[in-house]
């Protein structure tokens, strides 16, 4: 297979069960031994070879055992409903790795996971507001989730964090929120006052771009 040039930018989302910072980004182990999450985006504009995938969403639930560099985790994709066969073809290598670079989000991504679920298409609704720190993620009896900022435990006013990574390959710099999760499909769970990152990020084969 001949490797294709992609790219894709948009609005990036990641909520999982850890403590507000999520671990993973400080090489750190997750906050409750076990990482239970999702991530994924809405394109606003993207391309797979010469695959048009503007206006499109895809999520990834995963679930890993420890932390995510020691692998053995399972995945299950997401993928819009609206997505032509060729548009779902096109996501699909994207995610695979096999068109990224060594070291790269989907790269490390297809090292990481060993079991790939059977992916759902669904309808998604993503409401998303990243200097505001909320964001509305719904897709019916399979996925919905809530962010808002963090609270001040004292003062119950919004407290605002960012993460800023020079050399990250997910995403440079995102907000921090907390989500609340309800999760079906094959790795159902459900969550509280987890972590959340809101980013606006441009995938490339080369990594993050911006």
């Amino acid at each position: 297979m001949s490797r294709q040039d992609w790219r894709l930018e948009g609005d990036w989302l990641k909520n999982c069960n850890c403590a507000f910072g999520c671990p993973c980004d400080f090489l750190a182990p997750p906050t409750q031994g076990e990482c239970q999450g999702f991530l994924g985006m809405h394109i606003a504009s993207g391309y797979f070879g010469t695959t048009r995938l503007d206006g499109l969403s895809f999520f990834v639930v995963v679930k890993f055992p420890g932390p995510l560099h020691e692998g053995n985790g399972d995945a299950q994709p997401l993928i819009d409903e609206r997505a032509t066969p060729e548009q779902r073809e096109a996501l699909f290598a994207i995610l695979s790795g096999e068109h990224s670079d060594e070291g790269t989000l989907f790269h490390i991504f297809s090292l990481i996971v060993a079991r790939l679920h059977e992916p759902l298409f669904t309808p998604i609704e993503l409401e998303f507001d990243m200097a505001a720190r909320t964001a509305r993620l719904e897709m019916p009896g399979v996925l919905s989730s809530r962010v808002a900022p963090i609270r001040n435990p004292v003062t119950d006013t919004p407290h605002r964090i960012r993460v800023v990574m020079p050399e990250g390959f997910e995403h440079l710099e995102g907000e921090v929120a907390s989500s609340d999760i309800d999760c079906a499909g094959d790795l159902a769970f459900t969550t509280r006052g987890g972590h959340s990152t809101l980013a606006h990020v441009v995938q490339t084969p080369q990594g993050v771009a911006a």
